[in-house]
């Protein structure tokens, strides 16, 4: 498929602002053990980078969740949010950071955090790569925000178009 794919987000852009986010969250956490939950599929990538830059003074510890809200389209969630694969060790009593690749509509993380918060971590924060403000349904607040986008669909460093483009260095828009 030769799909025409317009830059948004350089890969060199991402990576400058991912040693200012590893900069912040190592202020932030300084002195702590940091428990970083990665949201996939698409957030791998980003967690991945994010935690590279995060100061060694600060022990990572990483899981996975896998939540399902989309559709098979690229347009908004369903509402509907599912755990689809859930995590590996308990959080409770753990600084917790929650590691996603967008934020759209705000159903998904707001479902999310509320399950997390349940299960008593020592703190629960949330990391984006990509925030779009413009489609948020539901108020849920980022801790630590990458980029802030308009209301385009999105693809590439992650983000997917029905399970493909993930692995492009950069975040791009498909024309047309």
């Amino acid at each position: 498929m030769k799909d025409k794919i317009s830059v948004l987000i350089s890969e060199e852009e991402i990576q400058n602002r991912l040693k200012e986010l590893g900069a912040e969250i190592s202020r932030d956490y300084a002195g702590k053990s940091l428990h970083m939950i990665c949201i996939l599929k698409g957030g791998v990538f980003f967690m991945t980078d994010l935690s590279k830059h995060v100061d060694p003074e600060v022990p990572v510890t990483m899981d996975f969740m896998a939540v399902s809200s989309y559709g098979t389209g690229v347009r908004s969630s369903s509402g509907i949010v599912r755990i689809v694969k859930d995590l590996d060790q308990p959080i409770e009593g753990r600084d917790v950071l929650v590691v996603e690749d967008i934020i759209d509509s705000g159903n998904t993380l707001s479902y999310l955090l509320k399950v997390l918060g349940e299960r008593k971590p020592a703190s629960l924060k949330l990391c984006t790569l990509l925030d779009k403000p413009s489609r948020r349904e539901v108020d849920v607040h980022v801790d630590y925000v990458g980029f802030e986008i308009e209301d385009k669909f999105v693809l590439g460093y992650g983000l997917d178009y029905d399970q493909i483009y993930r692995n492009l260095p950069y975040v791009g828009v498909k024309e047309g």
